[in-house]
């Protein structure tokens, strides 16, 4: 509502609703739990081991012994590439993305399909939050997602906008956060762990200023489309 029909500023409006809605659950938070030392848990999901598949040494544990949400969201990945280069959706989709103005001059609804983009986006990040919560944890406490979400959004610039390169990203991402809880683990030193929650984003900056000097966005990325404005 606030960026594709009335054109605000996706930034200001991002951060805002971004805002409000953490106080929101927090405030929902504390009021029907309380401020408890534990925060309350619940029995989450159970992995799903592939059978056969999930004995295979180490790439088995890893890749086919995962919660059901891990296996849809790999299939995702093609899937995505799929209805983004090979339906007449996804090059409507494209289309508003890059030129607004041939799209609607073809007959296709800008504002539509912006919505029904921004719904689905909207709705596979309310998944990965409720994964988080529903199966990595089992338990929700404030900032659980711990600024994964802003790295999202710049992995898709990391992957150039392109779904295989930004799951790509994302393993990356995946890997050294993986990395620094091992180093964690380990022990190394007396260097404080707070040192090593900062590698995972430290990484995410750097290849952001590495990678984004290439990074080609849609032509009309965060502009808005007002058909009466020529």
């Amino acid at each position: 509502l606030f960026t594709v029909v009335l054109g605000l500023s996706q930034h200001v409006c991002g951060i805002g609703v971004t805002l409000f809605s953490s106080g929101l659950a927090y405030f929902l938070y504390r009021l029907i739990f309380g401020q408890q030392s534990v925060p309350p848990n619940i029995n989450g999901f159970q992995t799903l081991p592939i059978p056969l598949l999930s004995d295979i040494p180490v790439l088995g544990p890893a890749v086919f012994n995962q919660f059901a949400l891990v296996y849809m969201a790999i299939l995702a990945i093609p899937l995505a590439a799929f209805i983004l280069y090979r339906t007449p959706w996804g090059l409507s989709v494209r289309m508003v993305g890059e030129n607004p103005r041939a799209a609607d001059s073809a007959g296709v609804s800008v504002i539509a399909t912006r919505f029904q983009a921004v719904v689905l986006g909207g709705a596979l990040m309310g998944l990965a939050g409720a994964f988080l919560s529903m199966a990595q944890f089992n338990a929700f406490t404030f900032g659980v997602v711990s600024g994964r979400g802003w790295v999202a959004i710049a992995l898709v610039v990391f992957g150039r906008w392109d779904p295989w390169r930004s799951a790509g990203a994302a393993l990356l991402f995946a890997f050294v956060d993986a990395l620094q809880l091992r180093m964690q683990a380990s022990g190394l030193g007396h260097i404080p762990y707070e040192a090593f929650l900062m590698l995972p984003f430290i990484f995410t900056i750097v290849a952001m200023a590495v990678m984004s000097r290439n990074a080609v966005a849609p032509s009309a990325l965060l502009k808005p489309f007002r058909r009466e404005e020529r």
